[in-house]
């Protein structure tokens, strides 16, 4: 029993890392998108909540992954800020091959959600993959 315990605290120093990551990433993201996610989601805006939870998704599938095989937290938060690029890279992306992808978001346009869930939650698992050494 004390041999499990003895890691209580890197699962602790793991899990606040990757809570304070995932924070900085809601914070980003909803910085550099042009809606703003908190206001549609506090109007039952189902699209816009749909894309932002596949968005937070795709960036926690690969910080799951790091936390798994990071050799520690410098790598974690490097690798964490690459996971937090390919979903900023992500929303560019949709946004070039959808324009007008935050109006559609605005207008509960749920096919426009979907997809950009999709896209985020399928940028996130690849991104998870690349990270696996």
């Amino acid at each position: 029993m004390l041999t499990y315990l003895s890691n209580i605290g890197l699962f602790f120093l793991y899990f606040i890392s990757a809570s304070v990551l995932t924070m900085a990433y809601v914070c980003i993201y909803t910085k550099v998108t042009p809606h703003d996610e908190w206001e549609l989601i506090k109007k039952n805006i189902t699209a816009a909540a749909l894309a932002f939870s596949g968005s937070l998704l795709g960036f926690i599938i690969p910080l799951a992954s790091l936390i798994v095989s990071a050799v520690n937290l410098i790598d974690l938060f490097l690798w964490g800020v690459v996971a937090l690029l390919v979903q900023l890279l992500t929303f560019k992306a949709i946004s070039h091959i959808m324009p007008c992808i935050s109006e559609r978001l605005a207008n509960n346009e749920m096919a426009s959600g979907i997809w950009l869930a999709a896209a985020s939650i399928g940028a996130g698992t690849i991104t998870a993959a690349c990270l696996t050494y």
